[in-house]
């Protein structure tokens, strides 16, 4: 079966490969503290089916436990290295088999390989939070080789931690009108994809959630990122094909043989 990736919206995808069903950063919520789905419908009841769901950070938007307890009982779960004692929510979802991940841990799902790689971004909870995890990404490798960066700001030798890939997934923008360190807005993340080299690239993490009341606020930093991305890349990374979707769509892309 032909590697199929889904975006539901945020950072949340499903990565079909080899029979297995990987979902990145469950985040099924309408709304999320001072977060309101602003774009695409929640996804539908499919996309909680899962083999495997992989949380890169402990950030609420990527670490949803409400979202986590929707999985169905004995799915695998992987996680930062001490999310657990992070986030004590975490250890009521007992139904999960939940296994700790670190930059170079190696897991295997079915047919998929599944290796943990650096992130540069903030590990904590919480801005204040006192327990650091470290924030991830993840290669998949089954018929394909996926890049899910997770959030991530651009770091030398990314192209030698993740390694050789055929698609990437790449945060383009955010959920409020600025992006600090630890971030790929549009432009760096082309840069990234100019140092990966992947055949193929999704943009995720734009275009879904706004903080409420800031609908006025450079409305175009929550529409764009999407568009420039795809820009961009064609630009200064002509041989990576661009699959920009919209929520809930799917592509196929080409894969090495």
């Amino acid at each position: 079966m032909p590697v199929e990736i889904t975006w539901w919206g945020h950072a949340t995808c499903t990565v079909q490969d080899s029979d297995v069903r990987v979902l990145t950063d469950p985040l099924f919520a309408r709304r999320l503290a001072h977060l309101r789905r602003r774009q695409g419908a929640p996804p539908r009841a499919d996309a909680w089916r899962a083999d495997v769901a992989l949380v890169s950070h402990l950030h609420a938007d990527h670490l949803h436990v409400p979202s986590l307890a929707r999985l169905a009982p004995g799915t695998r779960l992987l996680v930062p290295r001490g999310a657990p004692r992070a986030v004590p929510g975490l250890r009521r979802l007992s139904r999960l088999r939940l296994t700790e991940m670190g930059p170079g841990d190696e897991t295997t799902v079915g047919d998929l390989r599944i290796r943990a790689v650096p992130a540069r971004h903030d590990g904590r909870r919480l801005p204040v939070g006192r327990h650091r995890s470290p924030a991830l990404g993840y290669v998949v490798e089954g018929e394909a080789r996926t890049y899910f960066a997770g959030d991530t700001g651009l770091f030398e030798d990314m192209a030698e931690e993740v390694g050789p890939v055929d698609v990437a997934l790449l945060p383009v923008g955010g959920w409020g009108p600025y992006l600090g360190k630890g971030h790929l807005d549009a432009g760096r993340a082309v840069e990234a994809l100019t140092r990966i080299a992947p055949r193929s690239a999704v943009p995720v993490h734009y275009g879904t959630y706004w903080p409420i009341g800031m609908d006025a606020v450079r409305p175009h930093e929550f529409h764009a990122p999407g568009e420039e991305f795809v820009r961009l890349a064609a630009e200064r990374a002509p041989g990576v094909a661009v699959h920009r979707l919209g929520h809930g769509e799917s592509v196929r892309p080409e894969v090495a043989r």
